[in-house]
């Protein structure tokens, strides 16, 4: 059999596609950010994170704002896309299926301190940056709009009508983003499954009114 000899100067791997740039380029910008926190944002660090050069990270990316909130963007579609994989594999009621979120809310990946300094950088841009804000609107909506849609499982299934669904969704979220940074910076006051008992019983006393 004849072998083909390659070309001289053919490149050693293959390019990436531009998609394919742009995933690497977000995906090195959150994990800068676990390491380093807010010095994470720094161009250099990032490029050096992805291993690519400054100016490829311009060419994708016009400005560092529009890299962070897309790394924001991806970072919130990965926490929720988990949380939407521990309700589809928990068959039963909805009562069981809120349960399964709140378990998922409160364990890895979502409980994590590195989760919690990454976190802390976005909200940190968020008043002075229109991409995270714009981000941020759509990404607290869908959240809010996945637990407004349990709750109205809920309320279906139960039969009752005795609560303002988009207000006991908006209640619900506050209360699961307190409990989840009071544990990332006090971890020593409660367990997870405390947590995770709280959120029961608020869904309890919803359902008792």
């Amino acid at each position: 059999m004849k072998r083909v000899k390659k070309k001289t100067g053919e490149p050693r791997f293959e390019r990436k596609l531009p998609d394919a740039r742009r995933q690497a380029l977000i995906e090195a910008t959150i994990e800068s950010l676990k390491r380093f926190g807010h010095e994470g944002l720094s161009i250099r660090r990032i490029s050096a994170q992805a291993e690519v050069s400054i100016g490829l990270i311009n060419h994708h990316f016009p400005t560092k704002d529009a890299l962070v909130a897309e790394a924001y963007r991806h970072f919130n579609s990965e926490l929720v896309g988990y949380l939407q994989r521990a309700i589809a594999a928990k068959s039963g009621s909805p009562r069981e299926q809120l349960g399964a979120f709140f378990k998922a809310s409160f364990s890895p990946p979502n409980l994590d301190s590195d989760v919690l300094a990454v976190w802390v950088v976005f909200w940190g841009l968020y008043r002075h940056s229109k991409d995270i804000q714009r981000v941020q609107s759509e990404t607290y909506h869908g959240y809010v709009d996945l637990l407004r849609g349990m709750l109205a499982d809920l309320e279906r299934h139960s039969g009752k009508l005795q609560f303002n669904l988009r207000l006991a969704a908006i209640g619900l979220t506050a209360l699961i983003d307190g409990l989840w940074l009071e544990w990332c910076l006090e971890p020593d006051n409660f367990e997870p499954g405390e947590a995770v008992q709280l959120c029961e019983a608020w869904v309890d006393r919803l359902e008792a009114r």
